[in-house]
């Protein structure tokens, strides 16, 4: 067998579970980022130049607009699909407070569940990509400020930190809410088995 097989887990598009998906959630990941940088360095010379160019208003909005794609179709989409997460906010009408709510799908698996098995190339993408972008936004919020670039970048990218550590903190909180979940329900189904064998064992002690 080559040793370039490829094997799950591995980051390669092919292996996931679901590819049209996983693409798209990256071409959405990598997008605002690469219209930000390469929109903001050609933009800047333009503007220098004669501050009426147009253009570093067209990059915000385009930047703005994928940035919102990327945060509804990670949230509502590629969360669901990738890892059987996906989380909302409600309000309560009452008291008006406000909560959010997780909800995970049951990837285990379990013949007796019948619950499907976690792809894990889907997982390792997942992650890496909803941790990474954050912590690009941030290098380029620092780069923002040293260099003292144009406001509406550095207004841009507060947006753009907001829209993915708000998906980011979720999908984590919502990651450990699954693990509970799931520990909970093994200690259940634990007990439920040792009850059933204590059963057993007594039932034969007082028949035999």
């Amino acid at each position: 067998m080559e040793q370039s097989q490829s094997r799950a887990g591995d980051l390669s598009w092919r292996l996931s579970s679901h590819p049209i998906t996983l693409l798209f959630f990256l071409g959405f990941r990598i997008s605002s980022l690469f219209i930000y940088l390469f929109g903001s360095i050609f933009t800047e010379n333009l503007y220098a130049a004669s501050p009426t160019c147009p253009y570093p208003i067209l990059v915000f909005i385009l930047t703005i607009l994928l940035l919102a794609a990327d945060f509804y179709y990670l949230k509502n989409i590629a969360g669901r699909r990738l890892v059987g997460l996906r989380w909302w906010n409600e309000v309560d009408a009452a008291s008006g407070d406000s909560h959010w709510v997780f909800e995970s799908q049951d990837r285990s698996g379990s013949v007796e569940s019948g619950a499907p098995s976690q792809n894990a190339t889907d997982r390792r993408f997942f992650w890496l990509a909803l941790y990474a972008q954050p912590a690009l936004w941030l290098a380029l919020a620092v780069v923002s400020v040293v260099r003292l670039l144009n406001p509406i970048w550095l207004s841009l990218i507060v947006i753009a930190l907001i829209l993915t550590i708000t998906n980011t903190l979720a999908f984590s909180r919502c990651d450990k809410f699954s693990q509970a979940s799931s520990l909970a329900s093994s200690a259940m189904s634990s007990g439920g088995m040792a009850k059933s064998l204590a059963g057993g064992l007594f039932g034969r002690f007082f028949r035999g």
